[in-house]
């Protein structure tokens, strides 16, 4: 048998127990209400599953260009001069999905020490590749509503900072910042110099106002998106980035030595997927996120999500998230606690995407614990 390795020091900023644990109560249930996936329950569209077999039965199987292959340039660069205006020739890199992108910019960006800032509650994924990238995460609490404060931002500013990370439409919270919030964020950003990460996987699922974008306000801002939860290409590991060019050069670099480039079956598919229509799969989200707010909002005290598919929601007083969560299991129902996100451990995440009647029959008995 192997013996036990000494493992890398950076390894122990790393941490899973959250998620984990919960999988660990969850282990003995049988055929559980589960409302924690964070990924779409449609499949993926026809005419995008169809091109990936095609491009695999044509042989567009080989590595692709490490900055991703040009037909899918093409059509991202389009999409982005009808949004923005921009010129046909913007950096881009096409990343092994959002997380993929992420992973590059932090360790091309962010020195040891440097620090970055984080609006509590905020995706996991953040803190531990700032601590990867031997930078140092300081979070803003956000909490009652979850809306940004951009003066909270600015007095959280030292000489380290080097970056905002923004998550609009938000997981866990389905919040959606507004183009006055970003604004003011943008104005701190430009007053010190610093660079705006603008992680966007949940564009399309806005379901109150219209999405705006920090790429559109401020020019130093990394925008990065992606195929999986727009087109539930989940597996398929696609997303895309682009910003200041020597920052998108070094990433590229850096893929070239991890990475290499994105599955080329599904960047051929990725052309489909971004002239394919979802909105009957956004409206759908929109009313079940309405079957939220109906069952919970009022009960809860739960603030309204405006986008992504996901609520977080207050557990009852005088528990905390995660005591609520193990009694929520206790009855079949398998949530995420908050703290998995967040400094506090006063919430719980919902996923709605999910069949209605296992939302319905969840929400029904989530709202009998409360």
């Amino acid at each position: 048998m192997p013996l036990e390795f000494p493992i890398a020091e950076r390894m122990a900023l790393l941490d899973a127990s959250g998620i984990r644990k919960v999988f660990d109560l969850a282990a003995n249930l049988s055929d559980p209400i589960n409302l924690s996936i964070g990924q779409p329950d449609f499949d993926v569209p026809r005419a995008v599953g169809d091109e990936a077999i095609a491009a695999i039965r044509r042989g567009f199987n080989k590595y692709t260009q490490t900055q991703g292959d040009q037909l899918l340039r093409q059509a991202v660069a389009r999409q982005l001069a009808k949004e923005f205006g921009w010129a046909d020739d913007v950096p881009l890199l096409i990343t092994c999905g959002v997380s993929g992108a992420l992973m590059l910019i932090f360790l091309t960006v962010i020195n040891p020490g440097d620090e970055v800032i984080l609006l509590d509650p905020y995706f996991v994924m953040y803190s531990h590749l700032v601590n990867l990238a031997g930078g140092k995460p300081v979070c803003i609490d956000t909490y009652p509503n979850f809306r940004p404060d951009a003066a909270k931002i600015a007095a959280a500013i030292t000489p380290r900072t080097k970056m905002i990370v923004l998550n609009s439409p938000g997981n866990p919270t389905g919040v959606v910042y507004s183009r006055e919030e970003l604004a003011d964020i943008a104005a701190v950003a430009r007053k010190h110099e610093l660079l705006v990460v603008s992680d966007e996987i949940y564009n399309a699922f806005c379901y109150d106002e219209p999405f705006v974008s920090m790429a559109g306000l401020y020019e130093h801002t990394l925008l990065t998106r992606g195929f999986s939860k727009t087109y539930a290409m989940t597996g398929w590991r696609l997303g895309w980035c682009t910003g200041p060019r020597n920052v998108i050069e070094k990433m590229t670099m850096l893929q070239q030595y991890s990475f290499v480039c994105a599955p080329s079956m599904a960047q051929a598919a990725g052309v489909v997927a971004l002239e394919t229509d979802v909105s009957a799969h956004v409206a759908e989200y929109h009313r079940k996120r309405d079957m939220v707010c109906q069952a919970l909002g009022e009960k809860f005290g739960l603030v309204k999500p405006g986008g992504a598919f996901y609520a977080f929601v207050p557990a009852p007083a005088g528990i905390s998230g995660s005591e609520f969560v193990a009694k929520a299991i206790d009855k079949n129902v398998l949530l995420i606690p908050g703290a998995v996100f967040s400094k506090a451990d006063t919430h719980f995440r919902i996923s709605y995407a999910t069949s209605d009647e296992k939302l319905a029959k969840g929400l029904e008995i989530l709202a009998c614990l409360a």
